[in-house]
């Protein structure tokens, strides 16, 4: 924290002095909590530029194009460890030594099964319904199975319920799916990786045994890890904001799932794989470009540009290699859908318009495809992004609940309704 001051100057000539505060990287702000002792407070829809909260979990770059999780680059991370390391690396701060990297997969492995109560959950929803619709519902109920674990001001109980998090929102989603399907249930196994025992649940039958192929496995564990935290978005926000009132972690998180179900955050994937099936064929491409150009037409190109990064998303590179080994595993690097990318993405990053704007392809440009490669269907994409989220989600909570600055959170308005008027009798008005 440096001690550099900002001033501003309001009606009547006084002085509003404000400290400016910096971290270890990033920005400097302005700390304006005392605005509120002079009558005035900030006006800035969407937050976009208001830090809510210090953190020292995630941090971007975004002109850079930089992600790092406690310091590491999310290249170095996805292309050397597995989800596992980098959960216990978020969550506890520190990548894991072996031992703690044992110790701490055991918990989660064992940690997987739902109370048996739980399943009786899904026979009250209609085949049909959304996994997404189910998982904030059945989130949601796991406060009412562990109460043991109840005390937000414990560690100890926040750690218990982030393990349990962690370790049974995928077999949640699984679930939703078989249910969606049809199908048995399929428990999980204490034998198998956090991404292979995923699955295991969503494909294996009681009929014969199920074996997971080892470049599934690991392009679903990449996706995890691309997907395991992204500083304050709207679903983290959420949670950090749900869970300022106190209320239990699973709570939270059922909120974080439901902001995340959004099409404007979570739902980015399916809609490339939508606009791909659109275009149809790569010969259609230029005509699409065209339409993306024109300012009058409401077609956009999904998958091009972020929100945060206006550079290319550190992640996308990594997401494309994937993307290559999968249907490269499965005899199907001529996939229709994969070509019109490859194609659409050459053209757009050649393309003045896209290069002045800045919009290069972000992760969801290819994480659709390879979800669809793996068979996930593209009604399970945003329930993959929560199972990968649900680590991310915890730790910004538990920092949030371990930080002596934060209070529960009370946003500001600006009012513009009308000024006070006096009742009038139902038998008078006009």
């Amino acid at each position: 924290m440096g001690n550099r001051k900002a001033y501003i100057r309001i009606e009547g000539g006084e002085e509003i002095e404000l400290p400016v505060l910096s971290g270890t990287m990033g920005a400097d702000v302005i700390d304006i909590r005392n605005l509120g002792k002079h009558g005035l407070f900030t006006y800035d829809p969407g937050y976009v530029s208001t830090a809510s909260c210090s953190s020292k979990i995630t941090f971007i770059d975004g002109d850079e194009g930089v992600l790092l999780h406690r310091g590491y680059p999310i290249e170095q991370l996805a292309e050397h460890a597995d989800f596992i390391e980098v959960c216990h690396l978020l969550y506890y701060g520190e990548l894991p030594t072996m031992a703690q990297k044992q110790e701490f997969d055991f918990v989660i492995r064992h940690h997987t099964m739902v109370n048996d109560q739980v399943t009786s959950f899904f026979k009250g929803f209609r085949r049909d319904a959304h996994p997404m619709a189910v998982m904030v519902s059945v989130v949601g109920a796991l406060s009412a199975f562990y109460q043991d674990s109840g005390d937000v001001t414990d560690p100890l109980h926040r750690e218990i319920s982030a393990h349990r998090l962690i370790a049974k929102v995928p077999t949640i989603a699984a679930m939703s799916f078989k249910y969606n399907t049809g199908m048995p249930f399929a428990y999980p196994k204490n034998s198998l990786s956090y991404a292979a025992n995923f699955l295991h649940m969503m494909f294996s039958t009681p009929c014969e045994e199920y074996v997971p192929n080892p470049v599934m496995v690991r392009a679903l564990d990449r996706i995890f890890i691309l997907h395991a935290d992204h500083e304050q978005n709207a679903s983290t926000s959420t949670v950090r904001l749900a869970g300022s009132s106190g209320t239990n972690p699973f709570a939270c998180i059922a909120a974080g799932i439901a902001s995340l179900w959004g099409p404007a955050h979570g739902g980015a994937n399916e809609a490339v794989l939508k606009m791909l099936e659109e275009i149809g064929d790569v010969a259609h491409i230029p005509k699409f470009i065209e339409r993306a150009k024109d300012k009058k037409n409401p077609f956009r190109l999904m998958g091009f540009g972020h929100r945060v990064y206006k550079n290319f998303d550190p992640r996308a590179n990594l997401m494309r290699q994937t993307c290559h080994k999968v249907l490269n595993e499965l005899g199907a690097h001529d996939d229709r859908l994969f070509q019109i990318a490859l194609e659409l993405e050459r053209i757009a990053l050649e393309d003045k318009y896209f290069i002045e704007k800045k919009l290069y392809p972000n992760v969801d440009f290819y994480s659709g495809i390879v979800l669809r490669a793996i068979g996930i269907p593209t009604n399970m994409f945003t329930a993959i992004f929560a199972i990968s989220r649900t680590i991310g989600w915890i730790t910004q909570w538990d920092e949030m609940i371990s930080d002596p600055e934060q209070k529960i959170g009370r946003p500001r308005q600006l009012f513009t309704g009308p000024e006070k008027r006096d009742f009038v009798p139902i038998s008078l008005r006009e």
